[in-house]
Parts: structure tokens; C-alpha cells; sequence
């Protein structure tokens, strides 16, 4: 049974070897090198190319190797066969450094102590303690509730909201629309680690802003977007941080990849800009975490961390 994998943006050939060394007996081909369609009953994929996938009659499953599926939703020629998510603790542990890294980083205001530095002024501010920082992540699945114990950890308070209600021990929880402007009112650094859905997408929008809260030790609200950059309207992220709804941001991801050079994201003074590597994604452990589910497949046991379709996640 054949393993074929497609990947845009990365390079692929880190991924070949690894498929390759630890696969067996079982070809790889990388696209657009199909060979015979019919031979593939295993894609691993990141942004492949629309319809590329409806043209493998024998397709037995599909398995995203970034965090996301919303590169596979979006094609309206998908197969109907499961879509594997990735969770992997190597993957979930790159976003929770991510996360708290940035978290810290608007805690102890270190914009503006970048600005003091390259002015060569020494001056102190006052620093509020973590335990007077609330810091309220929006998607709580598994890289939501990982970053949100870390944090926790550090003394920050936590919440965190989802569209359904959910429980996670020792974190206070909201859910659903009606719930959404309490979590906001009561948060101060604002992470983001939705899904990309019909019901997401442009979720972190000026009026969203303006329902964090304004009296928090920080002097205003902060940012964080790891997720996926069509949760985000870019031009309401500027208008929120030029008058001060917004008092910084954090952005991995983006409305365009890469970011285009004349976006005023790039030199804002309140912006941190990284280029989509909050989790990047590692060939060692995810093969064979693919691998593994495949294996898994094949002795008649269910997939592990199939997608709801419904759902888009």
C-alpha cells in the first residue's frame, strides 16, 4: 500500500527521507510524481493542490502533517475518507513555548524596553506580578488546555472559551456566543488558537477588541494569534493598536503567507511578527506518528484524532 505525499510551502525532502527510512516495505512518491493513482491508499499532505486528492480512486485516509485542516476543508473535491489531525506532544509542546514566550513578553513589556535599549535609556517601570495578568485563550483543545496549564503554572489567571462547552480541571471556562463577552471583559492578553471554520473565520475583529478589558494591570489588552491567519482582519488589528484599543500583538499567521513586504504589520512598533513557526511541524516525531496510525489501520483498529467534518476540526 502506497504512501503519497504532497506538501506546498515546506521542503519536502526532509519528509521523503523520513517517510522513506521508516516505511518499510511500502513505496512513498512525492507529488506530483503519482505514478499509479490507483497504488495510493495513504496521503500525508499540507496544502496540496486542489483536487489533487479526488484523482486517487483508492484512497483510504488522509493525514494533515501541520496543525490545521482547513487547507483540506476548503477543497471542494475532497474525498469522503477520515482526515487524521495531528497531536503530537513535540508539536504541542512547540506552541505552548510559543505561547508563553509571547505571553511574557507583553507581561514585562519588553517592547518597551527594546525601544529604551536602542535609545540607550536605563529606566525602570513597574511590573505587575503574574497573579494580577489575565490571560484568556480562545480554543481549548489540546494545544489551548497544554498552554493554558503552563500558564496557569506561571501564575497567571486562566480562562479559556470555545464554541462548545467543554470541562478542564482547574481552568475557568466559557462557551458559546453568549458567553464570549464575559471571557473578553475579563482578559488582558487574549491568545488565539482557534480552528479556521465557516464560523471563525474573521473572528479577531475591531468590535471583538473592544470587548477586552480595560482595567487591567498591563494598561490595556495584547494579542496573541497562533492559530491560522483567516481568523484575523488584519486592517482592524491596525486601526485597533494606532488608537490604543489594542496595547500590542503577537502574529504567526496571516490573512496572505508569506506576509507581504508592504504590510504595516512589519514595522509596527507594538507588533511582534513571526513567520508562521509557532509548532512547525517535525519529521522525526510525525512520521511516525503517521506511521503508527497506519499501522494501527491496518490491524482493523478505529483511527485516532479523525475530524469531525461538521465541525471542520
Amino acid at each position: 500500500m502506497t504512501i503519497l505525499l504532497a506538501v506546498t510551502g515546506w521542503e519536502p525532502e526532509a519528509w521523503l527521507e523520513r517517510f522513506r527510512a521508516l516505511s518499510g516495505r511500502r513505496e512513498v512518491r512525492l507529488a506530483p510524481d503519482l505514478g499509479d493513482p490507483s497504488a495510493i491508499h495513504y496521503a500525508c499532505v499540507w496544502k496540496p493542490p486542489a483536487g489533487l486528492l479526488a484523482t486517487l480512486p483508492n484512497l483510504r485516509a488522509i493525514f494533515s502533517l501541520g496543525a490545521g485542516v482547513d487547507h483540506l476543508t476548503n477543497d471542494p473535491a475532497l474525498p469522503d475518507v477520515p482526515i487524521v489531525r495531528i497531536v503530537d506532544p513535540d508539536l504541542t509542546l512547540r506552541m505552548t513555548e510559543y505561547v508563553v514566550l509571547h505571553v511574557l513578553l507583553h507581561h514585562r513589556r519588553m517592547k518597551l524596553y527594546e525601544k529604551q535599549q536602542s535609545e540607550r535609556v536605563w529606566r525602570e517601570h513597574a511590573d505587575p506580578a503574574a497573579s494580577e495578568v489575565r490571560v484568556g485563550i480562545m480554543g481549548m483543545g489540546v494545544l489551548g488546555c497544554a498552554a493554558a496549564d503552563a500558564l496557569k503554572g506561571l501564575g497567571f489567571q486562566v480562562a479559556g472559551w470555545s464554541r462548545t462547552k467543554k470541562a478542564v480541571p482547574g481552568i475557568e471556562l466559557y462557551a458559546g456566543e453568549n458567553e464570549l463577552p464575559p471571557f473578553l471583559a475579563r482578559t488582558d492578553i487574549l491568545v488565539c488558537l482557534l480552528p479556521l471554520t465557516q464560523d471563525t473565520r474573521g473572528i479577531l475583529r475591531y468590535e471583538l477588541f473592544c470587548g477586552l478589558a480595560r482595567d487591567g494591570a498591563l494598561g490595556g489588552p495584547a494579542l496573541i494569534n497562533a492559530g491560522r491567519g483567516g481568523l484575523q482582519i488584519e486592517a482592524d488589528i491596525l486601526r485597533a493598536l494606532d488608537d490604543g484599543t489594542l496595547m500590542g500583538a503577537s502574529l504567526d499567521v496571516f490573512e496572505q503567507e508569506p506576509l507581504p513586504p508592504e504590510s504595516r504589520l512589519w514595522p509596527h512598533p507594538k507588533v511582534y511578527v513571526t513567520p508562521h513557526n509557532a509548532a512547525q511541524s517535525d519529521p522525526r516525531a510525525l512520521t511516525k506518528y503517521v506511521l503508527a496510525q497506519i499501522e494501527r489501520f491496518e490491524r482493523g483498529e478505529p483511527l485516532e484524532n479523525v475530524i469531525d467534518r461538521t465541525r471542520g476540526y
